[in-house]
C-alpha cells in the first residue's frame, strides 16, 4: 500500500507543467520515500495544479477539513506543497518537484538524497524536466553589462529590488547538494538572492536593501551568471549560478539540453582588433560559449546565452553586450499562470 501512495505522487507531479518524470531506475520514488511519509504522500497525491479550499480536498480524501488542514500545513511549512489564503480561508496545491520540493529540502539535504537527486537527474529526469518549453528559468544579464536605456524592463533587476521591502540571502541548494557529492568549485553557499514587495516576518536570512544590491554587483564580480523565474511579473528571486553545479545550467553543460534555461535577449561581442587573448572571458563563462583562437576570444553566439560575465570581467574593457534585433527577441511568458498554461500544452497535457 505504501508503494502504491508513492507511485500516485509521482504520478500527480509528473501532472504539474514542471514535471516529474519517471525513470528505468525508479529512483524517483526513493526520493520521494526521503522527502513524504507515507501519509503525506497519500494526501499529497490528491492535489493538483490549482488552489483548492480545505473543504474541497476534506470531501476527496475522506477526512475531517481540522484534520486534512493540520496535515497540509505542517507540509506546507516543509515546501512540500503550496499555500495561500482566499478571503481568509487558506487553499493549497501541489508543489512540483523542481522548482519547488528539492529547493525546500535545504535543511534536509544529506548524503543519500544528495545522491538520490544526482542519480534522478542523470537517469532522464534532468531532460524530462528542463527540455520542455518555455524553460523554467531565464538568464538576466548582468546589470553592469547593460545600458539603461536599452535593458528591457523584466530585465531590470535592479530596479526590481529598489520597488520591493524584503529581501533574504540562503544558501544554494545546488551548491549544498554538490557538497555531498563532491563539488567543483569554490563559489560561495550564500548565493540565492530572495525578496517581495510586501512585509514579511523577520527571519534568520534576513538582509538589508543596500546590502543585496552589494550582493548583485557582487555576484556579477566574482563570475556568476544570474537567473530568475521565467516570466515577466511575479519574479521573487535571483539565483546567482555556476555551471558545474547549478542545476540549470548543468543542463547545458552535463545533460546536452541546449535550451535549458531561456538566453537573455542579448549577446556578447568581442573586439578581436583589440583583444588581448588573455582568457579571462573563456575562464569566467559558465556555459563555455567563448574559447581562444589565433589568439583572440571568440564568441560562440549560439551557445551564448546572454549573461555578460564576459564583459564585467573584461581586464581590457574589449568585451561588450549587444541586444538583439526586434525580430530576434523572445519574450517570457508574462506571469505564472501563462508559463503554466504554455508549458502543459507544450506537454500534451491540455488542448
Amino acid at each position: 500500500m505504501a508503494s502504491d501512495v508513492y507511485e500516485q505522487l509521482a504520478d500527480a507531479l509528473d501532472r504539474l507543467p514542471n514535471g516529474f518524470p519517471r525513470t528505468p531506475s525508479k529512483v524517483e520514488i526513493a526520493i520521494l520515500r526521503k522527502t513524504f511519509s507515507p501519509e503525506e504522500a497519500s494526501l499529497a497525491s490528491q492535489l493538483g495544479r490549482d488552489m483548492e479550499p480545505l473543504d474541497m480536498i476534506a470531501g476527496r480524501v475522506g477526512l475531517s477539513v481540522d484534520e486534512v488542514g493540520t496535515r497540509l500545513m505542517g507540509m506546507a511549512k516543509r515546501g512540500l506543497v503550496r499555500f495561500d489564503e482566499q478571503a481568509g480561508k487558506p487553499r493549497f496545491r501541489l508543489r512540483p518537484f523542481i522548482v519547488g520540493i528539492f529547493e525546500a529540502q535545504l535543511e534536509r539535504m544529506d548524503h543519500e538524497l544528495a545522491h538520490l537527486v544526482e542519480e534522478y537527474l542523470a537517469d532522464g529526469g534532468a531532460v524530462g524536466i528542463m527540455k520542455p518549453q518555455p524553460a523554467l528559468h531565464r538568464v538576466v544579464p548582468a546589470q553592469r553589462a547593460v545600458k539603461s536605456e536599452w535593458i528591457l524592463p523584466y530585465d531590470d533587476v535592479r530596479e526590481i529590488l529598489l520597488a520591493s521591502k524584503t529581501f533574504r540571502l540562503r544558501n544554494c541548494i545546488c551548491r549544498v547538494q554538490q557538497d555531498h557529492i563532491g563539488r567543483r568549485c569554490n563559489f560561495p553557499l550564500r548565493t540565492c538572492l530572495g525578496f517581495s514587495s510586501v512585509e514579511r516576518p523577520p527571519g534568520p536570512y534576513d538582509v538589508s536593501k543596500e546590502e543585496a544590491l552589494a550582493f548583485l554587483d557582487k555576484a556579477e564580480e566574482i563570475g556568476l551568471v544570474h537567473t530568475v523565474s521565467n516570466v515577466m511579473k511575479g519574479i521573487g528571486y535571483v539565483c546567482n549560478c555556476c555551471g558545474c553545479c547549478c542545476g540549470i545550467l548543468r543542463g547545458i553543460n552535463d545533460y546536452g539540453i541546449e535550451n535549458s534555461v531561456a538566453h537573455a535577449n542579448y549577446f556578447a561581442v568581442i573586439d578581436p582588433d583589440e583583444c588581448l587573448g588573455c582568457g579571462t572571458c573563456v575562464r569566467r563563462c559558465q556555459v563555455h560559449a567563448i574559447s581562444i583562437k589565433d589568439g583572440v576570444a571568440v564568441v560562440d553566439r549560439e551557445q551564448c546565452i546572454g549573461c555578460g560575465l564576459c564583459v564585467t570581467g573584461c581586464p581590457n574593457n574589449v568585451a561588450k553586450l549587444q541586444r538583439k534585433p526586434d525580430a530576434e527577441i523572445v519574450h517570457p511568458p508574462v506571469d505564472f499562470a501563462t508559463w503554466e498554461r504554455e508549458r502543459l500544452l507544450n506537454r500534451g497535457l491540455i488542448k
